[in-house]
């Protein structure tokens, strides 16, 4: 009755994670990667750091244009003096006073020099927009790659379910050899407890898989901006394995190309262009500046009288405590700590390139290794099945074959992972697919 009772409950766990998983929803792997490009704070992040980075280069553009700017007033005044008396017409004349008044201007000014700051500034904001481009590339990569790792690990998990079936299958039909030989006086009941902890452990094994994959296809979810699992579709083109190239031109595309190195690059550049903006403070600053205004009174019958002035000022700081020297020295201490990590983001990109590129060979070696393995466990399984129904081996030869058999299927689906995602951890590098 116990017996009948697991083997029920064991045939239940696939059908019933099979049902669970035809009602979730599919996707690609394009489509993963798009919709987690679009959901990720960090590439949200990244993309307004490239808008504000435009306008601050639009901003820079803009100070050598003179800026402009119109106004208009319209007052009102009233007063109330005491009374006097006019000596010539002996006329009472009222102390209250009410005027009334409009007034139209427009005024301009140019920088005319800044000591170069200007142009340091646009320096300093076309580089900041280069970072952020890059920073934005960055972004879109190490998103894709959390795609790809979290999109090929809900494969891996599904994966994982159906060897864990298949053991379980196996275990099923052992136990019934196992039973079928003891009713027969062949085998001792011992054969038929240890295939019964087989069972048991293989029943575990397919539950603790069915929990990786409700864990996996949540995260993807997640990833992609979805409520809920979402079930990662298979494609055939995933089993290929490739060649990268020449590795040693994919080395000099990641220490000139990577978007990390690019960024630090970029920074530096913005670090030098603020140097350069720092010293204008020991330039003399020269600005040109016009008004034009209409005024008019209700006293003059709203006649408008028109003004015009132009000024033309320079203006040069003698002394300012030391300021001028504070600022310089920031700028520069900034600089130099730009330079050391562009160069040092060179040397973190060629030693994560090497790790990859490692893993990446050990990858493909592992899918030679485990699949040669597998093959062999599986006629090993078959010939000490055969050997155990004629009585020429043990019940533990069997049991340690499908042991060995299982383990062997875990491993083909694991290198299969680790390739994937080696290959993908590499194209994060150099910011491009392989």
């Amino acid at each position: 009755m116990r017996l009948a009772s697991l083997l029920v409950l064991t045939l239940a766990l696939p059908a019933l994670a099979g049902a669970q998983e035809s009602t979730l929803p599919g996707i690609t792997l394009e489509e993963a990667i798009r919709r987690a490009q679009l959901a990720q704070p960090s590439v949200v992040a990244a993309q307004g750091a490239v808008n504000r980075a435009a306008a601050q280069y639009k901003t820079s553009w803009g100070s050598f244009i003179p800026s402009l700017s119109v106004g208009s007033s319209y007052g009102t005044s009233y007063s109330n003096g005491p009374s006097r008396v006019n000596q010539i017409t002996n006329e009472i004349i009222s102390g209250e006073s009410y005027a009334q008044s409009i007034s139209n201007s427009a005024n301009a000014s140019l920088d005319l020099f800044t000591g170069f700051r200007r142009g340091a500034q646009m320096n300093s904001a076309r580089a900041n927009e280069a970072a952020a481009g890059a920073g934005l590339l960055d972004a879109e990569y190490q998103t894709s790659l959390s795609a790809k790792q979290t999109f090929f690990g809900a494969l891996a998990a599904n994966e994982l379910v159906r060897v864990r079936e298949l053991s379980v299958r196996r275990a099923e039909e052992q136990l019934s050899v196992s039973v079928a030989k003891l009713q027969a006086g062949s085998a001792t009941r011992s054969d038929s407890l240890r295939s019964l902890v087989t069972l048991g452990n293989t029943r575990l094994q397919l539950l603790n898989a069915i929990t990786t994959v409700a864990t996996t296809e949540a995260n993807l979810g997640r990833l992609v901006g979805a409520d809920g699992r979402v079930r990662a579709l298979p494609d055939s083109a995933y089993l290929v394995v490739t060649e990268v190239g020449d590795t040693t031109a994919i080395r000099a595309e990641a220490e000139n190309n990577s978007p990390k190195v690019l960024v630090a690059q970029a920074q530096a550049d913005a670090a030098k262009a603020n140097v350069k903006a720092s010293k204008a403070a020991w330039w003399p600053q020269l600005t040109l500046s016009g008004r034009y205004a209409y005024n008019g009174n209700n006293s003059q019958d709203y006649t408008f009288f028109d003004s015009r002035s132009m000024t033309l000022a320079l203006s040069y700081p003698i002394f300012n405590g030391f300021q001028r020297d504070q600022s310089i020295v920031n700028a520069s201490t900034a600089y130099d700590a730009a330079v050391s990590t562009a160069a040092d983001a060179r040397r973190q990109v060629d030693a994560a390139l090497t790790a990859r590129l490692a893993e990446l060979d050990a990858a493909r070696a592992q899918i030679d290794i485990t699949t040669t393995s597998l093959a062999a466990a599986t006629e090993d399984l078959r010939v000490n099945q055969e050997r155990y129904r004629v009585g020429a081996s043990t019940i533990v030869d069997v049991l340690s074959s499908q042991e060995a058999l299982s383990q062997a299927e875990v491993d083909v689906v694991q290198a299969r992972y680790n390739y994937l995602v080696a290959k993908a951890q590499i194209e994060a590098l150099i910011g491009r697919s392989l």
